[in-house]
């Protein structure tokens, strides 16, 4: 591990430091898990909250320098949607990455009650939004184009303010900045339900991997369903297929969350319906950049507010 590495970001500890701001990675400090490892709550001892993942080096050891080049161009990443990373520490047999702490539990929690009351509309609307200006931000202004891989709702954490911050790049890669050139990637990384169809049959790795993941997402936001309902009949097991055949019969109040209870404008869950379908077109040829997503769900923002003002 290069110093330039080993010392990276704003915040340094050794193990004996971690295990001190997070009662010996007490189990109460558990946040969850991540691409490399289990991230904990911790206090500095300046009082900084902030989290720590303990990942264990057998995880990433075969793909140490990329790995290792991809960490310190994450800290170069300084975005509003985007979870900061603080340092980076390599050390015997564990290594230590802290970011900011984000306090408000993830998406798929909300989305499942499980924190505070229920998402409205508005709130899934502009979570939506700040997820899109994220990946726009990793594909397209960044110091170099970086490719998520893992966008889901439990890999976005919501600030007191209901803000979203895309968290988690233990499977990014670094992407070409012309979008029309594909690479191939060793392994296919992701999760299930998530995953671009086409990465996964010839696994070539371009931004539109993350634009599938996001149109996956949409309908996730939209239906409170998760990508995959094993337990459902064997015709709604698959959200994205039972969303659209759904949409396709018209019967489109039928697929909104119901624990979103609000009633919104049909023509604004059309065109929110219609862009998720967009992202998950079958090929990546046929899906929109996520600028231009940015622009259709501010367009959508735009019918939305119109729509409540008529009300």
């Amino acid at each position: 591990m290069s110093p330039k590495i080993d010392r990276i970001g704003s915040v340094h500890l050794n193990m004996n430091d971690a295990a001190r701001a997070t009662q010996n990675f007490s189990p109460s400090q558990k946040l969850g898990e991540g691409g490399f490892g289990t991230v904990y709550k911790a206090r500095l001892q300046d009082g900084q909250i902030v989290a720590i993942k303990l990942a264990k080096k057998a995880h990433y050891e075969a793909l140490r320098s990329e790995f290792e080049s991809e960490v310190e161009l994450l800290a170069t990443i300084n975005h509003r949607n985007l979870v900061k990373l603080l340092g980076f520490v390599d050390k015997g047999d564990d290594c230590l990455i802290i970011t900011e702490y984000v306090a408000n539990g993830t998406l798929r929690e909300h989305l499942d009650g499980r924190r505070g009351d229920h998402l409205d509309f508005n709130q899934r609307l502009e979570v939506s939004i700040d997820v899109a200006h994220g990946l726009t931000y990793l594909h397209l202004y960044a110091e170099k184009q970086i490719i998520h891989r893992d966008v889901k709702s439990s890999n976005i954490l919501l600030t007191e303010r209901m803000r979203a911050k895309l968290t988690d790049f233990g499977f990014a890669r670094l992407g070409n900045l012309n979008s029309d050139d594909k690479h191939a990637s060793a392994k296919v990384k992701g999760t299930m339900g998530y995953l671009d169809p086409e990465y996964m049959k010839n696994h070539h790795l371009t931004p539109k991997v993350d634009v599938y993941s996001f149109g996956v997402l949409l309908l996730e936001i939209l239906t409170g369903r998760r990508p995959l309902e094993p337990k459902r009949p064997a015709t709604e097991m698959v959200t994205v297929r039972w969303a659209f055949t759904k949409y396709s019969e018209g019967s489109i109040k039928e697929m909104v969350d119901p624990l979103m209870n609000e009633v919104v404008d049909t023509s604004v869950l059309e065109k929110m319906f219609d862009l998720a379908f967009q992202c998950v077109a079958p090929t990546g040829a046929d899906r929109p950049d996520m600028n231009l997503v940015v622009e259709h769900l501010w367009g959508i923002r735009s019918d939305y507010i119109r729509s409540r003002t008529k009300d």
